[in-house]
């Protein structure tokens, strides 16, 4: 599937984000809610890899280029209330799809705005990452993306430093890791700030929840997944054989094939 449209809406705080539309406008499809450290275009090649909804639609969240800033009243009701935007623009959504922070979106969102089926990919919720959190601000402060990088891959994702040392031996890629760490901080201080409810998308006709085969019981994504997991009591369980958290870069037509093996009928 092709991109065929990117569109701009705006939203509330004199701010506004963009989609990414592939496939067929207008028609029944997926919307896709990336998380942090990503955007749009990092799902780009998962779009591409679904077929069984006529339409995907990929939210590029505010905080990232081209869409407009978080602003100061930013919180993850805006996230919420931003994809409400979303699915307003396009009514005929079938399902939500979200990774990570992502997937805490759209299992909140699900919440009051029914939808026939959320697909959630090792959604996070506090206390994720919640330990991190005065470096990273201190990181923000002083514009140090590189430190945010580090952070984010090393104390909160658990990498090795060779891992990271990989990363920064890629100009480019490491340009992008810088640029996409910007909205980091706020983004998890909102996650941090906000207690889940009791229960879950509890307006979705379906749930299905996603991990990592390496991921499963191991931390952070792992146990965070299993706190999700008790507030989605009626959530589907599924595995991704041999991958952890960044299946969209390093596995994405597999992502895909598992996102069009879960459409309902």
């Amino acid at each position: 599937m092709e991109r065929t449209i990117q569109k701009t809406l705006p939203v509330g705080g004199d701010s506004w984000v963009t989609v990414d539309v592939y496939g067929e406008p207008d028609t029944p499809g997926l919307v896709v809610v990336p998380g942090v450290m990503s955007d749009a275009h990092t799902w780009r090649d998962v779009a591409g890899a679904i077929d069984a909804w006529p339409s995907v639609v990929v939210v590029n969240r505010r905080g990232r280029a081209p869409s407009g800033p978080l602003t100061n009243s930013y919180s993850l009701r805006t996230e919420v209330e931003d994809l409400g935007v979303v699915l307003d623009e396009f009514d005929s959504a079938r399902a939500l799809f979200g990774w990570s922070y992502g997937g805490m979106i759209t299992l909140l969102a699900t919440n009051e705005r029914p939808i026939h089926q959320v697909i959630a990919y090792e959604p996070v919720m506090r206390p994720f990452g919640r330990h991190a959190l005065p470096d990273l601000k201190a990181a923000a402060e002083t514009a140090d993306w590189d430190r945010c990088v580090e952070i984010v891959n090393r104390r909160i994702s658990g990498f090795s430093a060779a891992y990271v040392d990989d990363l920064r031996a890629d100009p480019h890629s490491w340009a992008i890791l810088r640029r996409l760490s910007r909205p980091l901080y706020a983004e998890l201080g909102a996650l941090n700030a906000t207690p889940p409810p009791d229960v879950m998308a509890q307006q979705a006709e379906r749930v299905d929840l996603i991990i990592g085969r390496r991921n499963r019981g191991t931390a952070p994504y792992g146990t965070s997944f299993d706190l999700v997991r008790q507030h989605v009591a009626h959530a589907a369980v599924h595995e991704l054989p041999g991958q952890g958290h960044l299946a969209h870069i390093q596995a994405p037509a597999e992502l895909g094939r598992l996102l069009n093996s879960l459409a309902a009928t």
